[in-house]
């Protein structure tokens, strides 16, 4: 307990070095108990009370690219939550499908760390969804990196090389720039590293991922211009492609009439 003590508040991946990983840019929405299946498909779907403040909402619509990564202890279809409440396979599969339904995202990256992971997203056939697990079925998802001071393994093998191969390649001035492809993060963590086998799930995608820059999915950027007056846009949103070029094209139709020539 004394050891625990002293690195209260502290994540490490590495124990050597140190480093923490829970800095103060850390942004926590949801903590302890909030953390519940109930509040993780709520905020999936947009189904929260009215009263719910913006950091506890997904603000995605249909040119969102949203990333979903899970982790925990699991089994064959589930995931435990708080040890004692259950996410399913098919629960997923339902929020998922809602999103894609209420136009809630572009594409989705879902990513599942525990022990016959790849079972959590089988029912899963909304478009536009790649998923990714450290296990397939039947395979338990290991350990990696003890620390001996506290006495525990601090990270996963799935967790430590997924977060080696961002820090290697998409971290930077402009993470956005990084062409590495979402094939090459799919592939950071092979058998020999893992010991477990990844599992892979492309069958609902589009586009081929060695095509994909994995900074569709780990990098952002906000395009803001300031309207200077009241500016309704109504069901023109909804038509907007998710092309930028296309996106472009359509708002200077729309704004031709004001005196604002574009938004980009």
């Amino acid at each position: 307990m004394l050891m625990s003590r002293i690195f209260s508040s502290e994540i490490f991946n590495i124990p050597s070095l140190r480093e923490n990983l829970y800095g103060l840019d850390v942004e926590v929405d949801y903590r302890g108990y909030e953390v519940s299946v109930e509040n993780f498909i709520r905020v999936l779907t947009g189904r929260l009370s009215e009263g719910t403040p913006r950091n506890k909402r997904l603000l995605s619509d249909h040119q969102s690219n949203i990333l979903i990564y899970m982790s925990g202890h699991g089994g064959d279809g589930f995931l435990k939550f708080q040890d004692h409440t259950e996410l399913t396979s098919t629960d997923v599969a339902e929020a998922i499908e809602t999103m894609s339904q209420n136009k809630r995202y572009n594409e989705v990256l879902f990513i599942v760390d525990s022990c016959q992971s790849a079972s959590m997203y089988s029912e899963i056939t909304s478009p536009n969804v790649v998923s990714t697990a450290s296990a397939l079925v039947g395979e338990d998802s290991l350990s990696y990196q003890r620390d001996e001071d506290i006495g525990v393994y601090v990270i996963d093998r799935y967790a430590y090389f997924a977060h080696r191969f961002i820090e290697d390649h998409l971290i930077g001035s402009d993470p956005l720039q990084a062409n590495v492809s979402l094939t090459q993060f799919l592939n950071s963590c092979p058998k020999r590293d893992c010991i477990s086998t990844v599992g892979i799930s492309t069958e609902n995608y589009r586009r081929p991922t060695d095509r994909v820059r994995a900074a569709d999915f780990f990098g952002s950027r906000k395009y803001q211009k300031v309207l200077k007056q009241k500016y309704e846009i109504m069901e023109e949103w909804e038509n907007i492609p998710t092309n930028l070029d296309e996106s472009k094209a359509k708002w200077a139709n729309v704004l031709k009439d004001t005196e604002f020539h574009s938004l980009f």
